[in-house]
């Protein structure tokens, strides 16, 4: 009687750079469970991909070119819903881990992390279970147990995702016309959360606003 043969879980990976995925591939290649069914570099390919291979996770960036990986997440599990979805980022797990797993994933790595973490990190999201970092989860039940008291988080966590997509835009220098072509928005939408930007942040007019999106830019970057 013949053995039966186990089925390799499928990964999709979503990555503007070919070097990562080329890397990420060869990692995972090496592994006798899992096994990648395809790649895409842009969110619109990712949206193709995961219809078109059906993966069981898809390992996506938390940006694609400059476009918002937590819209994608969104978008991803929309039309998929078991897909399951696992970002791995050079972005602050501080910053975009909470968004990410609100929006739909089920885990967060930064890119800098050790290869055998990532691997336990595709491998704890295949279970069904959720994975961040020992440090975010201190964080986290930091946070819980302070709220109480009312500390004040940082500006930036009282911002929408969208709002915050404008904010990383605008920081790398695109005008309201070029985010809204971008995000497929009108302009007045984009000028729209312009105002909500300076309402939030507490900034008192446009220069104020693009001088605060430039130096927010920059801090993720020096991460």
């Amino acid at each position: 009687m013949k053995k039966a043969v186990k089925t390799k879980a499928k990964v999709l990976l979503v990555d503007d750079h070919a070097v990562v995925r080329d890397g990420l591939a060869q990692l995972i290649s090496r592994e006798p469970d899992i096994t990648v069914c395809g790649e895409a570099s842009s969110a619109e390919e990712a949206l193709t991909a995961v219809m078109k291979f059906q993966p069981d996770l898809a390992i996506v960036d938390i940006s694609l070119g400059g476009v918002d990986g937590i819209e994608l997440i969104k978008n991803l599990k929309a039309i998929r819903p078991l897909v399951a979805l696992l970002v791995l980022s050079m972005h602050d797990e501080a910053r975009y881990a909470e968004r990410a797993l609100r929006a739909g994933a089920s885990g967060y790595v930064m890119k800098r992390e050790a290869r055998d973490r990532i691997l336990e990190a595709i491998r704890a999201v295949l279970r069904g279970e959720d994975y961040v970092s020992e440090r975010l989860q201190k964080s986290i039940v930091h946070q819980y147990l302070h709220a109480a008291g009312g500390e004040q988080k940082s500006p930036i966590d009282r911002l929408s995702d969208r709002e915050l997509e404008v904010l990383t835009l605008l920081g790398k220098g695109l005008s309201s016309k070029d985010i809204a072509d971008r995000l497929h928005l009108s302009q007045k939408t984009v000028d729209s959360h312009r105002t909500h930007l300076k309402e939030k942040l507490d900034l008192s007019g446009a220069p104020e606003l693009i001088r605060f999106a430039f130096e927010w830019v920059s801090s993720q970057e020096s991460l």
